[in-house]
């Protein structure tokens, strides 16, 4: 054991990143050699198809069923794990919300003079994934696309939490300890829960610089064709900026958006206009 100890000291930093780089690069041949086949592939084939050892295709292979990007099937066959569905539509959805939302955006900053923020969910995060503002807004832009911020502190973010059950909320509480940012920022539960159901109530989400003083935002939600929130659209400003009717101008925007991403309105949303 020291001897295996003892070669494992002695390995460069260098040869440790070329190892990894050779485990990525074999995991991604079996990827590949498995989007070719229309049916669940044996190890054996797998292992000829990328010129592996069965033993080193099989170790790999059973870290990727770990991971839910491989699946096994009957008889010790192998075939693309549902993980990566769940990533491609997540890719699919940004990439799809960006492209519908970049005019929309522009115009809502052209009315308003003020930052429009394009945020997902990632966790118990929201990510600023694209953004419309300008130097002479006078306001500077702290998180940058590609940004994250805690989803109790920010608009866009509790239109998810919204759309979480109590249970998810609750696990969401236990595992951030909802820390606060600004003598604002909603660290009890119970007003967490309050601030939740009135973005239930009103359909729209509101950030009363509870992420940064001195900066308030409104958020509205953006849905897909399935009418599922995939995205959130704010409004950021100072605070004794902020205009009560951009809220309107905000849930038409985010209307707009979700209708080029497919969605069709059964009823009149609140606060927006079919």
């Amino acid at each position: 054991m020291s001897t295996i100890k003892a070669v494992k000291n002695t390995r460069s930093t260098g040869e440790v990143a070329k190892t990894a780089i050779q485990v990525v690069e074999r995991m991604m041949n079996l990827l590949d050699a498995l989007a070719e086949q229309e049916e669940s592939s044996s190890l054996k084939n797998l292992a000829e198809q990328t010129g592996l050892h069965p033993s080193t295709a099989h170790r790999i292979l059973n870290d990727m069923v770990a991971c839910r990007l491989v699946e096994r099937g009957d008889g010790g066959t192998y075939r693309l794990g549902l993980k990566l569905l769940e990533l491609g539509n997540l890719v699919k959805a940004r990439l799809s919300v960006r492209e519908a939302a970049q005019v929309p955006m522009r115009a809502l900053h052209k009315l308003t003079g003020e930052t429009v923020n394009l945020s997902v969910r990632q966790g118990d995060e929201i990510v600023y994934i694209d953004r419309a503002y300008s130097e002479r807004s006078g306001m500077q832009v702290v998180r940058a696309i590609g940004g994250r911020a805690p989803l109790h502190l920010t608009s866009v973010g509790k239109l998810f939490l919204s759309s979480d059950d109590a249970g998810q909320v609750r696990a969401y509480v236990t595992r951030t300890g909802l820390s606060g940012h600004t003598r604002n920022s909603i660290t009890d539960p119970n007003k967490l829960e309050a601030a939740l159901n009135q973005v239930r109530k009103e359909g729209n989400a509101r950030d009363d610089e509870e992420l940064e003083l001195g900066v308030s935002c409104f958020a509205a939600a953006i849905l897909d064709d399935a009418g599922k929130l995939v995205a959130g659209l704010s409004l950021s400003s100072p605070t004794d900026r902020m205009q009560a009717d951009w809220l309107k101008s905000l849930q038409d925007t985010a209307l707009q958006i979700s209708k080029g991403l497919g969605y069709k309105p059964k009823t009149t949303e609140p606060g927006t206009s079919a």
